[in-house]
């Protein structure tokens, strides 16, 4: 992390419980950040707009598979979407599943395609024109909508884009993956569940009431024996960018120091169902919360990924209950052995300040 990045010298040390899913806690600790530790490098950019060598610039199309699709469909393309030549799950053969003892397997049947975001090498997320923004989410949900309607077998379908190599990015250039799967991932499955559980008891979507905690609830909370006040919670405290149809928020319980989700306003389930009309708007608080993110910490690799309402049989029972949302996750620490033995996400920076940070970043 680069070195102006600092945080109150002030220590909160808490653990923190995820709203959506108790089960997966954070704990703060920002008296961490003063350790010595390495950090992720800070990715390298490449900001050419055109490399010889690489195969997902434009003029190389032949060092690829054949396109699914590209925008626009004709002339020369801005988007190009392929298929992954090295697939995590594929539809190329069939292979039965089997059970011995305790051991059970199923097919990996699938998809796994490249969305070859824009024809420019280098370029950033927040350095993109809205309106191509837009185009990308577009190309997102048709591709999904494709995948669903080509196979009763898929249940879930997730983008997610890496940026960087400790992010998992092979290529610098531009892209995003498409993955196709017959059954809904595990964080997927418990956060479905656990709103839907939520839903049942209090008659509201969970992801609804924490937007509107965010844009309404204030309190200040004191000291039990000196009452001297230990925090104070301000409207909007949690709010990074607003639209008029998406708000992008810093969760109260980070797992990543300056993660950030970006939710629609209104109640909405499944990601296809947002309007092509407000795909621009989402757009906007996208490329605005990158730069933010961008102009705090320059150069972090990051992942992010879109996490919607599973097409499995549930989808319409769960509909009232989940809220679709896109998660972007910087990269700027390297679990630790505690971290990877208990679960626990430790978060060195108050996500009340990464917050305000990243709020008061001038675009």
């Amino acid at each position: 992390m680069p070195d102006d990045v600092k945080t109150d010298p002030s220590e909160v040390r808490e653990i923190r419980i995820n709203p959506i899913v108790p089960a997966e806690s954070v704990l703060v600790a920002t008296a961490r950040s003063m350790r010595p530790k390495k950090a992720e490098e800070l990715a390298p950019r490449d900001t050419r707009k055109h490399v010889e060598t690489c195969p997902f610039c434009r003029g190389n199309e032949h060092k690829t598979p054949p396109p699914i699709l590209t925008w626009p469909e004709t002339g020369d393309w801005q988007i190009r979407m392929v298929e992954n030549l090295y697939p995590v799950l594929g539809d190329d053969r069939a292979q039965a599943g089997f059970t011995f003892g305790l051991q059970q397997t199923i097919d990996g049947y699938g998809r796994h395609e490249v969305i070859i975001d824009h024809h420019e090498h280098g370029i950033a997320i927040q350095d993109m024109a809205e309106s191509h923004l837009a185009a990308l989410f577009g190309v997102y949900q048709t591709r999904m909508r494709q995948l669903f309607e080509s196979d009763d077998r898929l249940k879930y379908v997730l983008v997610f884009k890496n940026f960087g190599p400790a992010a998992g990015a092979s290529i610098p250039h531009t892209h995003s993956q498409v993955i196709a799967m017959p059954v809904v991932p595990e964080n997927v499955d418990a956060e479905v569940r656990n709103s839907a559980a939520h839903y049942a008891k209090h008659h509201h979507c969970i992801f609804c009431a924490l937007i509107d905690e965010a844009l309404t609830f204030e309190a200040t909370i004191y000291d039990r024996n000196s009452g001297a006040v230990r925090r104070k919670i301000n409207v909007g405290q949690y709010v990074v960018e607003r639209g008029e149809k998406f708000i992008a928020i810093k969760p109260f319980a980070s797992r990543y120091e300056w993660e950030v989700h970006i939710l629609p306003l209104a109640h909405q389930a499944d990601f296809l169902d947002v309007r092509g009309e407000d795909l621009a708007d989402l757009a906007r608080v996208m490329r605005r919360t990158m730069a933010r993110l961008d102009a705090v910490i320059g150069g972090a690799q990051y992942n992010f990924f879109l996490h919607s309402v599973p097409h499995d049989t549930q989808r319409s029972a769960h509909a009232p209950s989940y809220h679709w949302h896109l998660e972007i996750c910087p990269r700027t620490s390297i679990p630790t052995g505690f971290e990877l033995g208990s679960g626990l996400f430790v978060n060195t920076i108050n996500p009340e300040q990464a917050a305000e940070r990243l709020r008061t970043v001038e675009l």
